[in-house]
């Protein structure tokens, strides 16, 4: 087919058509209407869809300077063999690819650009030619792409599909002012309306490969056939597309010298950016939608954030649509997958987020060459696009906004940067740090330590604190998940940081979980909220102490983690005193040095059994105190179950007089009193304590236990100052052992020693009162008086040099007066009404002066 075309006036000219011999490549001609002394001869051949021109009786010089034009605009009227012709005004939304007929043509990839030149018009049956008649006495515009290469004058960069502006009719061009644009949410009211039409698009798509039907008009008859509208018809395109075409990163990466038509790309399955956007344009014309394909730069293969695009020739096509009164953008190509460049392979995974994208999101991943292809009330320009964080379709797809930093570069300011991220909903969030090669920019293959970031999140999004180790250049991603959704977490960001210097500052502890606070996702897990935010660091108070506390809907059991640089596994445990309840869980934490603390907390439901405790949140601790004794710790052996919570619940005590796990003494004696509603459960207690220095008396002589009829009083007498654990057991017969129901931790600060109780039998049981004396240590040849209730007693007596019988009073108190005189020890005994014989109750000891006790 043979050409000859003229420069064109000012005036665009109208095309006349013949179409009889579609399918086939006749030769025809070009001349122009208006000949001028200024005219200028063309040989131009069509080959695989590409115009390719030689100029004729044109001087060397010529010919130069037109291979170096961005665009050529030429009117062309085609003349039928058959001798008519029928003249006919056409605007063509595509612009002709013409390539000079040289030997020096650039790569395969520029002639892939070239493959938006076909002339897929040509190819249409008649009564799919709507576009055609609704485009009546409209000019055509065809602009050369240079195909020169990059060694040449400058680079040529390919100009846009179309011209901006209106035309009568239905409208080929967006509006130039888009301030009346509609959302995307009103074309559709929701994307459960096209689960029906993507099933059908899929299976029919199946049925057609099957047939071997590789004609993409009939194609795209077959699949939209039940669509009821262009938006149905459009969206089985494009499900088709995506899942019938994948990325030819061979071809794109030039390995493959071959140029695919439209129905080799449908056979193989294989194409590049241009076959996705060109096989739209031919399949949506065929079912009466306005499709253009829209060449420029995107933030995908190859891409390098940072790097100017100022000098690079655009690469990359995606689609403009007709629909809903109003165009809009897609990009089918990211729509079928990714493309790992380290195996050099397509991954395909469907993303839906390209199908109809709203342009003020679409713009940030896609820099068209005509501006007005942006479909914005006001551009953006090329140093904006660049400069604009690197945003995934992840990102839009949560609903996120990135409150800053605002540009994809970030200089540190003293050392840090804050990344502060809004969201609409529950997030899980993450990130990753990684420094890059001073000499060579690479990323280096190991990530930044995690105590080089401080994440918090909450309900409404996220906060970083980051950090940088040593001065340079960072890469930071940020990755997120739906809370409470399987599977890994999404990338939705990356950013540039520059730190020019760093701050000298404490070791922060390094955090293997990143989130800092509560867990994301820890409401799934029945905890509801924290007394601290976790934004920033909980500064312990000067005693080195502080406590975190964490709301639970549910009953949950809880184990900690505490952490610091100096700080051994075996005296992290003597730091943490966990107390679990049914609405809460109470981690209290002793920091014995100065410095930064990382306090993990993990969860599981009560009656889990083995169930695998989850991370829940994670804490800062501050400590500006200088450190603290070893022994004011936590006494070791603390049980889960410090202070009244679920366990003493379940066992039926309740009304305890002191709620918390801590107890502090002052003079060195208190009485914890609770409730017991179980008439079988036995009681018994025990105070344990590492001490410096060998008591005179056992440590179960320094507490004792009164059981009345439905109260329970623990009476303890520390021995000298420090830090107890006094523990809380109990059984129901038969059982043969007692279980822990709670610990408490006793602290005294009394330097005076306390007293001893007297020692305790078995037969001291339930309702038994001693009232006085309460010091189980008496004095030589002195009188004592005794007043104590034991319930169902016919008799009760001390026994010592000699036995004296108490009287029971109106009261049904047991009292009387006894003489130590010299003996060891005083035992209070006790007749009861089942036995005839006498029960030692408790032991009192008799003080020997010539030792001291």
């Amino acid at each position: 087919m043979s050409f000859t075309t003229a420069k064109a006036q000012t005036d665009q000219q109208p095309i006349t058509r013949e179409n009889s011999n579609r399918g086939r490549q006749p030769e025809e001609t070009v001349t122009d209407l208006n000949s001028d002394t200024d005219k200028q001869n063309f040989d131009l051949k069509i080959e695989n869809g590409v115009v390719k021109y030689k100029l004729q009786n044109v001087s060397e010089s010529q010919q130069t300077s037109m291979k170096d034009e961005n665009s050529t605009k030429v009117s062309l009227i085609i003349k039928s063999h058959r001798g008519g012709s029928a003249s006919v005004e056409q605007n063509d939304p595509k612009p002709l690819s013409i390539v000079p007929i040289q030997e020096n043509v650039v790569s395969h990839k520029v002639l892939l650009e070239n493959y938006e030149g076909k002339l897929c018009e040509e190819q249409r049956p008649s009564t799919k030619r709507q576009l055609s008649a609704e485009s009546a006495a409209k000019s055509v515009s065809v602009r050369k792409r240079s195909t020169v290469k990059k060694s040449q004058e400058g680079i040529v960069k390919p100009l846009s599909a179309a011209s901006p502006g209106t035309q009568s009719g239905r409208p080929y061009l967006p509006a130039v002012s888009t301030s009346q644009r509609k959302p995307r949410k009103l074309l559709f009211s929701s994307t459960d309306i096209f689960s029906k039409v993507d099933t059908f698009s899929i299976q029919k798509g199946r049925e057609l490969r099957e047939q071997e039907v590789f004609d993409a008009q009939k194609i795209a008859r077959a699949v939209t056939e039940r669509g009821r509208n262009d938006v149905e018809k459009l969206r089985a395109i494009w499900i088709w597309l995506c899942q019938n075409i994948e990325y030819d990163l061979e071809g794109y990466l030039g390995l493959s010298q071959k140029i695919c038509s439209s129905d080799e790309v449908i056979r193989t399955g294989k194409g590049v950016c241009s076959g996705y956007s060109g096989l739209c344009v031919e399949m949506c014309r065929e079912v009466g939608i306005e499709c253009v394909e829209v060449s420029g730069y995107s933030k995908g293969v190859g891409y390098q954030a940072g790097h100017s695009l100022a000098e690079k020739r655009s690469d990359h096509e995606w689609n403009a649509v007709f629909v809903g009164g109003q165009w809009w953008l897609l990009d089918a190509c990211w729509g079928a997958g990714t493309v790992d460049m380290k195996s050099k392979t397509f991954v395909k995974r469907y993303d839906d987020f390209y199908f109809l994208t709203e342009p003020s999101e679409f713009i940030n991943s896609h820099f068209p060459d005509d501006q007005t292809w942006q479909l914005l009330t006001t551009p953006i320009s090329m140093e904006e696009f660049e400069s604009r964080p690197l945003k995934t379709s992840a990102f839009y797809q949560f609903g996120l906004t990135l409150s800053q930093p605002k540009e994809y570069n970030t200089i540190t300011d003293d050392g840090e940067a804050i990344v502060s991220v809004s969201s609409s909903r529950p997030l899980t969030f993450s990130y990753e740090m990684r420094q890059r090669d001073p000499q060579t920019g690479a990323l280096k293959q190991e990530e930044v330590d995690s105590s080089c970031g401080l994440l918090s999140v909450t309900r409404q999004g996220m906060k970083l604190r980051l950090l940088p180790p040593e001065p340079g250049a960072y890469e930071v991603k940020l990755f997120a998940r739906r809370e409470g959704e399987p599977g890994p977490l999404r990338w939705i960001c990356s950013l540039e940081l520059v730190c020019p210097s760093i701050q000298k500052r404490q070791a922060l502890p390094d955090n293997p979980y990143l989130n800092w606070g509560i867990a994301a996702g820890a409401s799934a897990l029945g905890v509801k909220g924290c007394n601290f935010t976790g934004e920033e660091a909980v500064e312990v108070d000067e005693g080195g102490e502080c406590k975190v506390i964490l709301h639970t809907s549910r009953p949950l059991m809880m184990v900690c983690e505490l952490t610091h640089h100096e700080l051994e596994a075996i005296t992290a445990k003597r730091c943490l005193a966990s107390q679990i309840t049914a609405e809460q869980l109470v981690c209290n934490v002793m920091c014995p040095y100065k410095g930064f603390y990382r306090l993990s907390i993990f969860v599981q439901d009560y009656d889990s059994g083995s169930g695998t405790f989850q991370n829940a949140g994670n804490y800062l601790l501050h400590c500006q105190s200088p450190g603290l004794n070893p022994n004011s710790l936590y006494p070791p052996d603390l049980g889960l179950w410090c202070g009244p919570g679920m366990r003493t619940q379940k066992a039926g005590l309740s009304h305890f007089s002191h709620t918390g796990a801590i107890v502090n003494t002052p003079q060195g004696r208190c009485n914890i009193t609770f409730h017991c509603a179980s008439p079988e459960l036995q009681i018994h207690t025990a105070l344990c304590a590492e001490l410096h220095e060998q008591a005179h008396f056992p440590l179960s002589r320094y507490v004792l236990l009164t059981f009345t009829d439905t109260k329970v009083t623990v009476s303890v007498c520390a021995p000298r100052a420090g830090v107890y654990r006094l523990g809380i057991y109990g059984r129901k017969p038969p059982q043969q052992d007692y279980m822990s129901l709670c610990d408490f931790i006793i602290r005294s600060v009394c330097e005076k020693p306390g007293d001893p109780f007297p020692c305790v039998y078995s037969a001291w049981g339930r309702g038994c009162v001693l009232l006085e004396p309460r010091t189980g240590v008496l004095a030589p040849q002195s009188s004592v008086s005794f007043r104590v209730r034991v319930p169902g007693a016919q008799r009760v007596c001390v026994v010592g040099e000699k036995q004296t019988d108490l009287k029971m009073n109106k009261s049904r108190v047991w009292e009387g007066e006894a003489v130590t005189g010299n003996a060891a020890q005083l035992k209070l005994a006790a007749v009861t009404k089942e036995s005839n014989d006498m029960h030692v109750l408790m032991t009192f000891d008799v003080l020997n002066l010539k030792n001291e006790l």
